[in-house]
């Protein structure tokens, strides 16, 4: 069965919201959302097919775009490639131009809305930024909440606890306070015993990748309304993240880090190789910083993961 090759718009607004469509009741995955795109024809590179379906659809022409997330879905009759962009300019005013039903819709609402298996790792896509913070593990208390204080206030809005070095009890009372400071703001990941799960309702949870290779013959141990994550560090490691149904990864190290010296970069070419059919968004962690999110993106990453690049000094 050959694969459909499809070009998909995640159409962002200055204010953030995200423009869907309803697909037809007489088409495949009839009254379904998704994002507006179509077919790339033979030959066709997928930008022009992208610029030459939104004005189609939309009546809008992209002036801004860059590569998002790439899914390949099998579907019973059909077998999918999405390759899907971010359009943030644009000329024109959207419609559906095909009579198809549109909606505005803010990134944390796009869960409420009803779309094919093969969007999801998009919809999570969208819902993410290209920054996730994650913090340095040899700093008092105090000196963390300042941090992250200050980085929310810089724009972070992914951004994971790390305290190895606490004990438990202090690391449970410093997620409680910096989940108060997340609240409306950003996403706070926290890590440890999935025991605590259910004390810290509005966060998400970032495994190691000893608890993925651990936990995956349980199958996904959060709901889906709940962020996922887990450390890659491998095309086995990755594999290991898709069974357990993850919504994104870290994938390092990228570049020699000195923390971890012992361990064998990646390099960007591995990477990018790596990427190639995760059907899930990554982050791109070790050695690298907010200059390197453009890279990352061309690689086929969400963006970059850092601890002392994203962190205030």
């Amino acid at each position: 069965m050959k694969r459909l090759h499809v070009a998909a718009a995640v159409i962002r607004a200055e204010d953030g919201r995200v423009l869907i469509a309803r697909r037809p009741e007489d088409k495949h995955q009839g009254g379904l959302w998704e994002f507006p795109g179509g077919k790339v024809e033979a030959g066709e590179a997928v930008q022009v097919a992208l610029a030459r379906e939104l004005e189609e659809e939309l009546g809008i022409r992209p002036t801004a775009a860059r590569p998002l997330i790439q899914v390949h879905h099998d579907y019973p009759d059909k077998e999918v490639l999405l390759d899907v962009w971010e359009v943030t300019a644009f000329s024109g005013e959207p419609y559906g131009a095909e009579g198809q039903p549109l909606a505005w819709v803010g990134p944390r609402q796009l869960g409420d809305y009803a779309f094919p298996a093969a969007n999801r790792p998009i919809v999570a896509a969208a819902r993410l930024p290209g920054r996730y913070l994650i913090t340095p593990d040899d700093l008092p208390a105090p000196a963390l909440l300042r941090g992250v204080q200050a980085a929310l206030d810089g724009g972070i809005r992914l951004l994971q606890l790390r305290a190895p070095g606490m004990f438990d009890a202090q690391y449970r009372d410093l997620a409680v306070d910096i989940q108060g400071l997340c609240a409306g703001r950003a996403q706070l990941m926290l890590k440890g015993p999935l025991e605590w799960l259910g004390d810290f309702p509005a966060a998400g949870w970032h495994l190691t990748s000893a608890q993925l290779r651990e936990l995956v013959g349980g199958g996904r141990p959060l709901p889906a309304e709940r962020w996922l994550a887990a450390s890659c560090h491998s095309a086995e490691e990755l594999a290991l993240a898709t069974q357990m149904g993850v919504d994104f990864v870290t994938l390092s190290p990228v570049q020699p880090t000195a923390s971890h010296p012992q361990a064998p970069a990646l390099g960007w070419s591995l990477a990018r190789e790596l990427l190639q059919g995760f059907n899930r968004p990554a982050y791109l962690l070790g050695g690298l910083g907010p200059g390197d999110v453009e890279q990352a993106w061309q690689v086929g990453a969400q963006g970059v993961a850092g601890i002392r690049a994203f962190w205030s000094r």
